[in-house]
């Protein structure tokens, strides 16, 4: 496969961010699992958040019910206000372009069920758009257990898509006291990113230091994989965190119950690792407008003048699971439902 390197954006070494690109490493075997849950669901149909499994509990859930136009639950959720976190790089540390705000006019409920995040151009060219993040940061698997986080989404479908950038992922829960300037070391879980509309997505985790075992900024990473339907129709999105052997710990990713790409605790230093995965994180959704990751997907600068204004990306539901210590568990939950069933 041929791809167009570029240099990465960034404010300085160390500087702390999130740097969601085209991954260095290809990936050449995908460790699958069977679906053993229904097709992902079509259309706008709201799902109900998957029930825990045998042996799972639900740590957190959201299934969007607020009224069409309202605001995050902020007990639940903060937004992301600017372009950076106080102190932390500019531009979020990637390059992108818009401006992130509680507006609902980028961030609502659409009154049937569904988070939307939506990017809007004006008229002088400038781009706003929403980042939202959970306001906990406990979502972690507990010593000799597993987490799961999930979300069904359906990502944004523009007509002109150069510079679009969805995206669902976690931190490391150190990072919020800092503005994530001890990035990479505090782990980051990219659970689901686009770009440019290709109907794809990527899987990476980021550790470590900044150029060090983790190939960062680039990360661990499963390079953009064909992602068919996921701009009409909403597919779920998993990554589980598998702590039930201290020695063999795992990351598995997910696209409607089977696995396209894991990571193991020996691909890096055992020290690198616990300070990464053995801690909780906190769930982020965002769209981005430009930035590293669709511009060296294009070879290019995006977004393009002519980047259509207004698609947004849709999330049904986001719920996070456990199991406890020594836990006899059943598949994770979302895991077996894939696409969870439609309600009633």
């Amino acid at each position: 496969m041929n791809r167009t390197f570029r240099t990465f954006w960034r404010s300085s070494p160390g500087s702390g961010r999130r740097s969601r690109r085209l991954p260095t490493l290809l990936l050449t075997g995908l460790a699958v699992s069977a679906l053993v849950g229904p097709a992902a669901l079509t259309g706008s149909a709201a799902a109900s958040v998957p029930p825990p499994a045998d042996g799972w509990s639900t740590m957190f859930s959201d299934d969007f019910e607020g009224a069409a136009g309202s605001r995050l639950d902020g007990a639940d959720w903060l937004y992301d206000i600017g372009t950076g976190y106080p102190g932390g790089a500019p531009n979020w540390g990637t390059g992108e372009i818009e401006v992130s705000t509680d507006s609902t006019d980028n961030v609502y409920q659409d009154g049937e069920g569904h988070m939307v995040i939506k990017p809007i151009k004006d008229s002088a060219g400038n781009w706003t758009s929403g980042r939202v993040e959970t306001q906990r940061t406990d979502f972690g698997a507990p010593e000799g257990g597993q987490m799961e986080m999930s979300a069904s989404i359906k990502q944004p479908n523009p007509e002109k898509a150069l510079g679009y950038w969805p995206a669902f992922w976690a931190m490391g829960a150190d990072a919020r006291p800092v503005g994530a300037t001890n990035w990479p070391s505090i782990g980051e879980l990219d659970i689901m990113e686009d770009v440019n509309g290709l109907s794809k997505h990527s899987t990476t985790f980021h550790c470590g230091e900044w150029a060090g075992e983790c190939h960062d900024p680039d990360g661990i990473s499963s390079d953009l994989q064909a992602c068919d339907g996921c701009q009409t129709e909403f597919h779920t999105y998993s990554v589980i965190v598998d702590r039930t052997n201290a020695a063999a710990e795992q990351l598995r990713f997910y696209l409607d119950g089977k696995e396209t790409y894991r990571v193991d605790q020996n691909q890096v230093s055992e020290a690198t690792w616990r300070t990464a995965v053995d801690h909780g994180f906190f769930a982020i959704f965002d769209v981005a407008i430009g930035g590293s990751y669709p511009n060296k997907v294009c070879g290019c600068t995006s977004p393009a003048a002519d980047t259509s204004s207004g698609a947004g990306m849709s999330v049904d539901w986001f719920a996070v699971y456990k199991t406890d210590n020594g836990a006899t568990a059943g598949p994770a939950p979302a895991v077996a439902h894939g696409s969870a069933h439609e309600r009633p």
